[in-house]
């Protein structure tokens, strides 16, 4: 059972690639995007109100050991819900490859919010489960063999590893959506995307590792 199904990887596919024709094109990831869907007044608001939540735009503080931080975006429709998030990411100093997670915030538009604590907790638990595949969800093969056979070869987002997550939730009038699962697609292309604004890599596949 996959949390999200086939819009996890389309997500990441999609939105690496428009963060790519962004770049490509000059322009601020975010504008860019707004510009696409100038046509889609719903996905522009969710976009924008995680944006403004996150300070896109503005200076960065560092990390509390003096790493530099990044943000990343993200935006993805899926079982009848919008979902924008927003990613900070810096490197571990002692780690350059390690990737860490500081905050994300996430905006849904799901229709009418039936029970907003039940959606911020539907968006954290999509954003952990999301980030432990686009950090460690690696299977590997050995002579058609699957090496990881359990949890001590296939890790979990650690507690000490998951960032603050804080959601906005779009007043509607709509008829209520999916919140179970559009949390957790826009959060592996915003973090990739992050760490291209941090490093210059362009990271293409999952799981994220950086050369």
């Amino acid at each position: 059972f996959w949390r999200s199904v086939g819009h996890s990887h389309q997500a990441f596919f999609k939105e690496s690639f428009v963060d790519e024709a962004a770049h490509a094109a000059g322009q601020d990831p975010l504008a860019f995007r707004a510009q696409l869907l100038k046509q889609h007044p719903r996905h522009v608001a969710v976009l924008q109100r995680a944006a403004v939540k996150a300070g896109w735009g503005t200076p960065m503080a560092p990390a509390a050991d003096g790493a530099k931080k990044a943000r990343g975006i993200a935006l993805h429709q899926s079982f009848g819900s919008i979902v924008a998030q927003v990613a900070e990411v810096s490197l571990d100093p002692a780690d350059a490859k390690r990737i860490r997670v500081h905050r994300v915030v996430a905006a849904i538009d799901c229709g009418l919010a039936v029970n907003p604590n039940g959606i911020r907790q539907q968006m954290e638990s999509a954003v952990v489960f999301g980030l432990t595949a686009a950090l460690y969800g690696e299977v590997t093969l050995d002579k058609g063999q699957v090496q990881e056979s359990n949890f001590h070869q296939q890790a979990l987002l650690r507690f000490n590893e998951c960032p603050v997550v804080e959601t906005e939730i779009m007043a509607s009038a709509e008829p209520p959506e999916g919140v179970g699962e559009p949390g957790t697609p826009p959060i592996a292309p915003a973090v990739a995307n992050a760490l291209f604004a941090l490093t210059g890599q362009r990271l293409r596949s999952l799981p994220l590792k950086l050369a």
